[in-house]
């Protein structure tokens, strides 16, 4: 009697506050769902994208109730980030959160027989009360899920509650090879006529278990004896089915894919499934598209996941909200462990209803994704620390991970702590396992620290369970040359930074995941750097997803069980100079390279090949050979290489240091910092030092020479660095500073008086 009625063709859009109309407005942009009405300007690089509350209109006609008292809900899987619904002229739901699904009975406010206007009013912008707050990435805004009707029965399945499915299965592998399958569902309306009818299916659609329930006591456990167990090489799902019966007639019918596996993780052998120790390598996904936005259709998650599981992943982190029902389906299917997170942030706000958004955000993740068996963690804060630390913050953790053993027991609880945050720190020790974001070799310090770090940890944390959440560099594939470098933004510096993390991963299995930053590129309107505006360009893969940056190979190499054989640089086309590098990522155990049909060498490596090659005069052939493997490219010899394979900022940088130290006049470098009372320091935050517009200027220019990033107040990730300390900012940056910049920076800015 269910019938699901999908609303996405035909709606009418207007991006201005237009307020509630009373009939339906035919003159609005016509369009069609998923929309978000960022898809351009929400990574197209001019510096903001449209925040604002917009309007959506829908006319339709209630479905036909085949028994009397049935009731309609609108079904709206996501609206970023708020939304209040309105039908026929009155407001039936408002909820705050841009990324989980919620409903609402609308049976009472349909006209019979005759058109009913939806309309929903859609808001992407900052609210107090919202998450997420402040990051790295653009909030869009729109109905980028489709809408749904249900039709139901006056008896039926929960719909209401946080958004969930009505069901919830728990299965459980036995010593004997069998296993529990712990079930139960939510009923509206029941009475002592209704039963709940359980039934397990395999694969192949047969019935290995069955009973029966009472409406009013739904819990049951079922056994199902030689049960096929859920791995990450063999991802076997079975099919749950419960059947509201009334006497001899199915009212209404949900079901759950699910998967039998038990998992842990343990402080030396990291995370085991299914008692076999298997370290988890992988990746972050966003969930947008060039162009698109966060707008993507089920084909699209499909493909973002092909894509990973191309790579040779086995786990993704789902950076930093609730995805799409499909990639979660998608993930079960292909055999992805998964970690699923709420958007808590880089900032916490104290007002007290942002907590309970955190709360209620939590509730609809695990509420409406408990039965996926790829989510194995669930992701209680990323980098909170950026906007400092209080007792507050730790306690809202303690609540969360708290919140999260309530409602699911059967999972861990994980954490992604900023890099600065503290070996010692109050927020260690929270949730069941812990993770790092660190860009050592980027932000701050050398790609050779990352090893070493975490070793450090491990040693004074020899029971906290340890991985790498993120961890990554830029490439932007149009800038090459022979002698790559931090902050060059080219291909080459990027695929060097994860061969060296690849073999430090490979070399430490006892880090229990570890997720590259990120898999795509993604939109980011505030972000401007690297010549790419508009988006984090740290992807394997352009946002795009046409091109795969030769860092993406290297993983292959490491992690994909099919033969690999990937030719690098083969967009580094022209190159000047006697000989050239020419690096080759192969997970077979040597590689021969052919230069215009001659064997320049073969090697024996494990996973990269390193040859030199003298190219002749024009256009030359390079293949290379492994086995029945073969690859090709082709390059030019040239007397000088484009200019555009070198970032002009790069050299501007470069000489922008040393005029800093020129200016820098009659400080002395090498004496100790001082801190003069009434004056600025490094040891004030970037909100205090704006005060002061002269001083604030040489901080911004202090910051673009060390990190190349634009700090403006009120643009940008402003939100994030302005209650950072200079300090910590230089914490962060680390190497990356010449000798004696801080030094000099703190200098200038004790000239100035506090405002």
């Amino acid at each position: 009697m269910r019938n699901i009625v999908n609303l996405n063709r035909d709606w009418r859009f207007i991006q201005e506050d237009a307020g509630l109309p009373e009939e339906f407005p035919s003159r609005w942009k016509q369009i069609d769902l998923p929309h978000t009405w960022n898809a351009v300007d929400g990574h197209d690089g001019n510096g903001s994208y449209a925040r604002g509350r917009f309007w959506y209109a829908k006319s339709f006609r209630k479905p036909v109730q085949p028994l009397e008292g049935g009731r309609v809900y609108v079904e709206i899987p996501a609206a970023g980030q708020q939304a209040e619904v309105f039908v026929n002229g009155t407001s039936v739901i408002y909820h705050e959160g841009g990324y989980s699904t919620f409903r609402t009975d609308i049976t009472d406010l349909c006209r019979e027989d005759e058109d009913n206007l939806l309309v929903i009013a859609c808001s992407n912008e900052n609210k107090s009360s919202v998450y997420p707050q402040s990051a790295d990435f653009t909030f869009y805004g729109g109905l980028y899920r489709g809408v749904n009707l249900i039709s139901v029965p006056k008896t039926h399945f929960e719909l209401e509650y946080y958004g969930g499915p009505g069901i919830q299965i728990t299965p459980k592998p036995c010593e004997d090879g069998g296993a529990v399958f712990e079930m139960e569902s939510w009923i509206a309306g029941g009475d002592e006529n209704f039963t709940v009818m359980y039934s397990v299916l395999d694969a192949r659609g047969k019935e290995v278990a069955a009973g029966v329930r009472p409406a009013d006591d739904t819990k049951l456990t079922l056994y199902v004896p030689e049960a096929h167990l859920w791995e990450i090489d063999d991802p076997y799902l079975y099919t749950v089915t419960a059947t509201l019966q009334r006497r001899n007639e199915a009212y209404d019918e949900i079901s759950a894919r699910v998967g039998v596996r038990s998992f842990s993780c343990d402080p030396e052998k990291g995370f085991i499934i299914n008692g076999k120790e298997i370290p988890l390598r992988g990746v972050s996904r966003h969930q947008d598209q060039l162009y698109k936005g966060n707008a993507l259709t089920r084909e699209d998650h499909y493909e973002d996941a092909r894509l990973i599981k191309e790579l040779g992943a086995n786990t993704i982190r789902l950076a930093h909200y609730q995805h799409s029902q499909d990639f979660y389906d998608a993930c079960d299917e292909m055999g992805f462990v998964v970690w699923a997170e709420i958007p808590f942030i880089s900032v916490m706000n104290p007002d007290p209803d942002a907590h309970q958004n955190c709360i209620s955000q939590m509730k609809e993740l695990i509420i409406q994704n408990y039965n996926h068996p790829s989510i194995c963690f669930w992701g209680i804060s990323n980098e909170i620390l950026i906007g400092g630390i209080s007792d507050q913050l730790v306690e809202n953790h303690k609540e969360l991970h708290a919140l999260c053993k309530e409602l699911d027991p059967t999972r861990l609880t994980t954490i992604a702590h900023v890099t600065m945050t503290p070996v010692d720190s109050p927020i260690h020790d929270i949730t069941d396992v812990e993770s790092y974001n660190h860009y050592f070799g980027w932000y701050g310090g050398r790609m050779e620290d990352n090893g070493p770090w975490m070793d450090h940890f491990h040693e004074v944390h020899p029971k906290i369970c340890l991985g790498l959440s993120e961890y990554g560099c830029e490439g932007i594939i149009t800038y090459h040359g022979p002698n790559p470098a931090c902050k060059d933004y080219s291909e080459e510096y990027q695929a060097l930074y994860h061969e060296h993390m690849a073999k430090m991963l490979d070399e430490r299995p006892w880090i229990w995941s570890s997720h590259v930053w990120n898999m795509f590129d993604f939109g980011c309107a505030a972000r401007d750097e690297g010549g790419v505006a508009g988006r984090n360009n740290k992807g394997l893969m352009t946002m795009d997803r046409k091109t795969k940056k030769d860092s993406y190979y290297i993983y292959q190499a490491y992690w994909s069980k099919e033969p690999v054989l990937h030719l690098c640089g083969r967009r580094y086309a022209q190159r000047a100079g006697d000989t050239t590098e020419i690096r080759v990522y192969s997970n077979q155990p040597s590689v021969a390279l052919y230069l215009n049909g001659k064997l320049l060498e073969e090697k024996s490596a494990d996973k990269v090949f390193v040859f030199r090659a003298a190219l002749e005069e024009g256009q030359n052939t390079v293949t290379a050979v492994s086995g029945d493997l073969k690859d090709s490219m082709t390059l030019e010899k040239v007397e000088k290489e484009p200019a555009i394979y070198v970032l002009p900022e790069v050299n501007e940088r470069a000489e922008g240091v040393a005029n800093w130290f020129k200016l820098a006049g009659d400080l002395d470098l090498k004496a100790p910092m001082e801190f003069p009372e009434g004056k600025y320091s490094i040891k004030d935050t970037m909100e205090e030092i704006a005060k002061c517009p002269e001083a604030f200027a040489i901080v911004e220019e202090a910051v673009k020479l060390a990190m190349n990033m634009k700090v403006t107040p009120g643009e940008g990730m402003w939100d994030m660095f302005k209650s950072l300390s200079l300090e910590k900012v230089g914490e962060m940056a680390g190497s990356m500073m010449p000798e004696g910049f801080v030094e000099s920076l703190n200098g200038k800015l004790t000239r100035f008086d506090k405002v």
